[in-house]
């Protein structure tokens, strides 16, 4: 098997995170169910479907955080459809009721996907659109307002790389539970994040499982004792979620 690998990016990007509500806050990163949505929109898959293809046992997916990250926040107007009259409403020329929301941002992102799928059509059809810029749906990052924009940069083999006790380099972000007992090893000038991201959702729109990933928000590879990792023949390491 092969894997896919292209870069997103854009001005802005927000992937909300479960636990807020008034004030939203984002992930640094997309997670697993939103890349999902990424992969749909380029491939044509409905909202109904998207998550069966892309988020599912036949497709694993790695992410490596490109450019620093960087957050950034400010208020965004919601037009009230609720009529809620608790909402702080701001005067408009059409005097519609909207409310102001503070929201969280991450600046100029930039990541690199990596993605192996069972199905060789659903890869292949995958990788024509990327590799020829084309999409099916506006792609965005997380929202439909942050319009997304993105490259390809190959198609490759990898190998399985299994080690009992030797550190390796790793280039994606990391789930928790494959890293060994104080298995991370901590080197200067770099930082160290750990968050919990959703890893599965329903069509629902239910999170079946939730993720523990550490990550170095510079984008910096992380020297980590792991269970199993995967080399691509470009030079990179990564584990997939």
């Amino acid at each position: 098997m092969k894997v896919l690998v292209f870069d997103i990016y854009g001005d802005f990007a927000h992937f909300r995170k479960y636990y807020t509500t008034t004030s939203p806050l984002t992930f640094s990163f997309p997670p697993p169910p939103t890349i999902a949505g990424i992969l749909g929109a380029i491939y044509g898959a409905s909202k109904d479907e998207y998550l069966n293809l892309f988020n599912g046992e036949d497709c694993k997916i790695a992410l490596k955080i490109l450019s620093p990250i960087s957050k950034i926040r400010f208020g965004i107007n919601l037009v009230n459809t609720k009529d809620n009259k608790s909402f702080r409403l701001i005067k408009t020329k059409t005097h519609e009721p909207r409310t102001q929301i503070r929201t969280e941002f991450v600046k100029n992102p930039k990541y690199r996907i990596y993605m192996v799928h069972n199905n060789p059509e659903i890869f292949e059809k995958l990788r024509d659109f990327i590799e020829n810029h084309k999409s099916y749906y506006t792609v965005s990052l997380g929202l439909s307002e942050l319009i997304a924009n993105f490259n390809y940069v190959g198609t490759f083999d990898y190998v399985e790389i299994t080690q009992e006790n030797e550190a390796l380099y790793i280039d994606s972000i990391i789930p928790a539970e494959k890293v060994k007992e104080k298995g991370i090893l901590f080197e200067p000038n770099k930082k160290y994040f750990k968050e919990k991201i959703p890893g599965k959702m329903t069509t629902e729109r239910i999170v079946e499982k939730y993720v523990d990933v550490i990550y170095e928000p510079e984008g910096k590879p992380i020297l980590a004792k792991v269970e199993k990792a995967f080399r691509l023949l470009n030079g990179e390491t990564v584990i997939f979620l």
